[in-house]
């Protein structure tokens, strides 16, 4: 049985770790590859990941993790990619004692960490990317370098939709589309649909100005019946509390009725008795987990395009639709859901059926057959098994 080994650079629970966290847990479960977990920094997805029984190490080294984050300098840019090199080597011998067969990195700072590791551990690497390489999220110069980096070094592409899949320069690497799956148990028991004047709205998101929740508050400000109660589901990471402080301002100057959660480890609580979720990005979104969670919850979904939520919404028959960052297409949309307690039933059922079409038992048997065809092909091609490699289990 081949051993994966899963890279990534933080340990905070934000979207991009939690589907690693269900995906690394269903790999498990389904017995077809041995798999481990390994982090650069502490934090609360290290303890997550062995409360699921998954092999979990953390390796620091001096680097700091917002180093390469949107909007770096130049030479912070260059200091955050040499100490990223100086810690890759480190976790290939890491990946060498878990007994790798392949290496996946998980975010766009672990591919730079897996370039070196993966050559050190003599493993395929491959980029499993939560993000659309584009030069509106990460930035012109980062864009080219990862591009660049990609195709030196990744074997092979998991990329979460197609919207993602379509910004990245694959060549002629394998690459597959598995997206994010969703844990979606049973189906939970819920209120049915409140009257209008009683609508209950509610975002789940890190606060990111990217997000839009700023876009969310000016157009629920707008509606013809205003919601009785708006909850903004999510912490702050990587520097953005001015944000979370510049919402908390425009929500007392409109008069909004919003509570502010901040994280909270699981939503589903919040999304069972809420009638409508909204997703509000402004720029294009990878994926979009929040929207499925909030669907197999029974909310009536509004979600912004272009990007993932057109993978998954047909407009009208699994929720509406709405170009992101237009308040007044979302304020339209808000009007007809709030007005229409109906419609956001017929819509909630049909997005109940819809959400199990992205359980996270699906993503994992495509994410199985994909890595241990790699695995397979690097040992028949003649990789040189290392001393230290642990036995396959």
């Amino acid at each position: 049985m081949s051993t994966a080994v899963f890279l990534t650079h933080t340990a905070a629970p934000s979207g991009a770790e939690l589907a690693t966290l269900r995906l690394v847990s269903a790999l498990r479960e389904q017995g077809r590859l041995d798999v481990a977990m390994v982090y650069t920094e502490d934090g609360p997805m290290v303890e997550r990941m062995r409360e699921r029984g998954i092999e979990t190490r953390v390796v620091r080294g001096r680097f700091d993790s917002r180093a390469m984050t949107i909007g770096s300098g130049p030479l912070r840019l260059v200091a955050g990619f040499a100490a990223l090199l100086r810690l890759g080597w480190t976790l290939g011998a890491t990946a060498r004692e878990l007994g790798a067969d392949v290496l996946v990195a998980e975010s766009s700072k672990a591919l730079v960490l897996g370039a070196v590791a993966a050559r050190r551990a003599r493993v395929p690497l491959v980029w499993q990317v939560h993000d659309r390489l584009a030069a509106d999220y990460f930035g012109r110069l980062p864009t080219l370098v990862l591009h660049v980096l990609g195709r030196l070094f990744a074997r092979g592409y998991l990329a979460n939709s197609r919207t993602t899949l379509r910004t990245l320069r694959t060549g002629r690497r394998p690459a597959r589309i598995a997206y994010p799956g969703v844990e979606l148990g049973p189906d939970a028991p819920r209120p049915g649909q409140r009257p209008s004047a009683d609508t209950v709205v509610a975002v789940v998101g890190r606060l990111s100005p990217w997000k839009g929740q700023d876009v969310l508050l000016r157009a629920v400000a707008a509606t013809k019946v205003p919601p009785r109660q708006v909850f903004l589901i999510g912490g702050t990471f990587f520097d953005e509390e001015p944000y979370r402080a510049e919402l908390e301002r425009l929500a007392r100057e409109l008069a909004l009725p919003v509570t502010f959660t901040g994280h909270v480890d699981d939503p589903a609580p919040y999304l069972r008795d809420a009638d409508i979720l909204v997703h509000s990005s402004v720029l294009p979104e990878p994926f979009g987990q929040v929207v499925v969670e909030g669907m197999h919850a029974g909310c009536a979904v509004i979600a912004s395009t272009p990007g993932g939520p057109e993978e998954i919404i047909e407009p009208g028959v699994h929720g509406l639709l709405v170009t992101g960052g237009d308040e007044r297409q979302l304020t339209a949309a808000l009007d007809t859901l709030i007005g229409d307690p109906g419609l956001r039933t017929r819509l909630a059922t049909a997005a109940r059926l819809r959400a199990n079409d992205f359980d996270i038992t699906e993503t994992a048997r495509t994410v199985a057959a994909f890595l241990d065809d790699l695995a397979q092909r690097n040992e028949a091609a003649g990789a040189p098994p290392s001393p230290e490699r642990a036995p396959h289990g």
